[in-house]
C-alpha cells in the first residue's frame, strides 16, 4: 500500500488533469517495475491489468450511456448488464490490483473518453447501431486478450483472474454479436 499513497496524492494534483490517467498508470507500474528489477512477463501483467481496468471503466460508463440513450429495449438491457458484469469485474480487479501494488487509471484514458464523446453525440438508432458494433469490436478484443493472458499471464493471480473472466467476455460478446445483427437491420 505505501506505493499508492505517492500515486494518489499526484493523481489530485492541479496538473495531474492534463495527463491521460492510462498512460499515468502504466508509467507508474513500469517505473515501479523498473526499480525493482521485474521481468518483462511481469510488466506485459501489469500492462494487461491497466488496459483491462480501463476497458472495463468504459464498459461501465457505456453502459449507463446506453441505458439513457438507446431506443432499442434490448439494447437498453444489454447496457445495463454491462454495467453490472463489468462493474463486478472492476471491483474484483481493483481487489487485485492492490494485493499486487499495481497502479489503476482513475479515469478513463483519452481514448476511452474518445469513444464515450463519439456515442454520446449520437441519438436514436444512430446511437444504437454504434453502441452494438462498438461493443463487438472491444469484445473482441477483450476476450481475445483475456484468453492469451488465462494461460501467459506470469503472476497466478493474474493468471487465474483472467481465466475466471474470459469466458464472461465471450458471453458478452455473443450476445453482443446477436443484437448488433438485430440493429443493423434497423432504419
Amino acid at each position: 500500500m505505501p506505493l499508492l499513497l505517492p500515486v494518489l496524492l499526484a493523481a489530485c494534483s492541479p496538473d495531474s488533469s492534463k495527463k491521460d490517467p492510462v498512460a499515468e498508470a502504466q508509467f507508474q507500474n513500469e517505473k515501479r517495475i523498473g526499480d525493482e528489477n521485474v521481468t518483462e512477463k511481469q510488466e506485459r501483467d501489469a500492462e494487461f491489468v491497466v488496459n483491462a481496468a480501463s476497458d472495463g471503466m468504459l464498459e461501465v460508463e457505456l453502459g449507463k450511456l446506453a441505458q439513457q440513450k438507446a431506443t432499442n429495449p434490448a439494447v437498453k438491457t444489454f447496457g445495463q448488464h454491462m454495467v453490472e458484469q463489468h462493474s463486478e469485474a472492476n471491483n474484483a480487479l481493483k481487489a487485485l490490483a492492490g494485493r499486487k501494488s499495481l497502479v489503476l487509471p482513475a479515469s478513463l484514458g483519452q481514448e476511452q473518453q474518445e469513444t464515450y464523446s463519439k456515442l454520446a453525440a449520437l441519438t436514436g438508432t444512430e446511437f444504437d447501431k454504434q453502441y452494438m458494433a462498438s461493443m463487438v469490436k472491444d469484445h473482441k478484443r477483450d476476450a481475445d486478450e483475456f484468453e492469451d493472458m488465462s494461460e501467459d499471464a506470469y503472476d497466478g493471480d493474474i493468471r487465474g483472474f483472467a481465466a475466471k473472466y474470459a469466458p464472461v467476455l465471450k458471453e458478452h460478446l455473443d450476445m453482443a454479436e446477436k443484437l448488433n445483427d438485430q440493429i443493423e437491420e434497423l432504419p
